[in-house]
C-alpha cells in the first residue's frame, strides 16, 4: 500500500497490526518503504506518535519500539499509538547519518516535499500522515557512530502551553539528564515540524557509537510508556526517578566546537563535565604524536557532546557545551 492511501480513522479498533508502506520507487525496481507498528485501543483517546531511525546509525530506538508495540496491550489502551521504528531505511541499510541516495540529512529537511528527492518525500510523508495526527510526538535519537551524549530527553523550553506539555512529559519520560531549547527551535527538525503544528513533543538522546546499550533501550522503553500514562493512554501513574541533572541551552549539533584540521583527536573532558571559559578541552595530534592543535572552551558550560571516534577531519564536530538550568 502507498503512504498516501493510509487512513488512521479505519484502524480497527483493539488491535495490533505491522505492515510496511510504499514511499517511492526505487530506480532497481520495488518501493522504498516505511514500517509501520500500531497499536489501536479498544477506547477513544490521544493519539501517540514515535519515530526512530531518522538517522540510520542510531539503534536504540530502532530496538526500544519493537518491544513499546509487544508491551501495549490494546484492550488496556485509550488512543492508538503509531510507531516508525526506521524512518529512514536508505541510511539504515549503510549505517549512515546522511541518506546514500540524496546525500541529506532526514532530521534537517522536514517538514520535507511530496515531490522532492526520497529524504525530502519520506519527511513530507511522516510529517502530514503521523505527526500532523499526533497529539503528542515523540523522535527516539542517540549520538549515532561518531558522537557521545549522556542519555537526555530534549523539549522545548518556553512558557506556553505546548513548552509547559512538552517539559512535563519530558519529565516523567525518566532519562538521566533534561536537556531545554529555548525557542527558535532550528528549521528542518522533526520537532520544528511538530511545534509548528501545535503538536507537543520531545526527542531523546544516548550513548551512540553503533550499539544500543540495553540501559538505554530501556530507558527509551520504560520512557514512552511513561509518557502514555501521563497522557491517561494507560491506566495508572508513571513514577519515574527525578533527573539528575536538568540543562538548558541551544540544541543544534550542527554549530559545535569543531576540528581545524585533521589528525586525531584526544579528548580532555567527560561528557557533564562543567568546564571554564579557556579550558583545554581536547587536542588534535599526527600519528607520530606530534601535538597539531589545542581545542579550548569558549565559554564557560557543560560538556553535553563530545566525538568519540577519535580520527577527524576538518570541520568535524568535536565538543558542544550547554548550561545548567537555574
Amino acid at each position: 500500500m502507498h503512504i498516501s492511501e493510509l487512513n488512521m480513522t479505519q484502524l480497527e479498533r483493539g488491535t495490533k497490526s505491522a505492515c510496511w508502506l510504499n514511499i517511492s520507487p526505487r530506480v532497481e525496481g520495488g518501493w522504498w518503504q516505511l514500517p509501520l507498528l500500531t497499536v489501536t485501543g479498544s477506547n477513544p483517546g490521544p493519539t501517540l506518535a514515535v519515530f526512530a531511525g531518522v538517522h540510520g546509525d542510531e539503534y536504540e530506538g530502532v530496538e526500544a519500539i519493537p518491544r513499546i508495540a509487544e508491551e501495549v496491550d490494546p484492550h488496556h489502551l485509550r488512543g492508538t499509538l503509531l510507531m516508525v521504528p526506521v524512518c529512514n531505511m536508505a541510511a539504515y541499510a549503510t549505517a549512515t547519518r546522511n541518506s546514500p541516495i540524496d546525500g541529506l540529512n532526514l532530521a534537517r529537511v522536514f517538514p520535507g516535499s511530496e515531490t522532492g528527492t526520497l529524504t525530502e518525500c519520506i519527511a513530507y510523508w511522516l510529517t502530514h500522515k503521523f505527526i500532523s495526527a499526533a497529539d503528542f510526538f515523540i523522535d527516539l535519537h542517540s549520538a549515532g557512530i561518531v558522537g557521545e551524549i549522556p542519555t537526555l530527553a530534549g523539549y522545548v523550553h518556553s512558557d506556553d502551553d505546548i513548552g509547559r506539555r512538552s517539559l512535563a512529559a519530558a519529565r516523567v519520560f525518566g532519562a538521566p539528564v533534561l536537556w531545554g531549547h529555548p525557542p527558535p527551535i532550528p528549521p528542518g527538525r522533526s520537532i520544528t515540524a511538530a511545534l509548528e503544528l501545535g503538536v507537543p513533543c520531545l526527542y531523546t538522546e544516548a550513548a551512540g557509537a553503533g550499539r544500543a546499550r540495553p540501559e538505554d533501550v530501556d530507558c527509551f522503553t520504560q520512557g514512552v510508556l511513561n509518557v502514555m500514562h501521563h497522557l491517561d493512554m494507560l491506566a495508572g501513574d508513571p513514577t519515574p526517578a527525578p533527573p539528575a541533572e536538568h540543562l538548558i541551552g541551544d540544541g543544534n549539533m550542527d554549530e559545535v566546537m569543531s576540528a581545524p584540521m585533521a589528525g586525531y583527536f584526544r579528548p580532555r573532558v567527560e561528557l557533564l563535565q562543567e568546564v571554564q571559559s579557556g579550558q583545554l578541552v581536547g587536542a588534535i595530534h599526527d600519528p607520530l604524536g606530534a601535538l597539531l592543535a589545542e581545542l579550548h572552551a569558549e565559554k564557560d558550560g557543560i560538556v553535553i557532546m563530545r566525538r568519540g571516534v577519535h580520527r577527524v577531519l576538518a570541520g568535524d564536530g568535536l565538543i558542544h557545551l550547554t548550561n545548567r538550568a537555574e
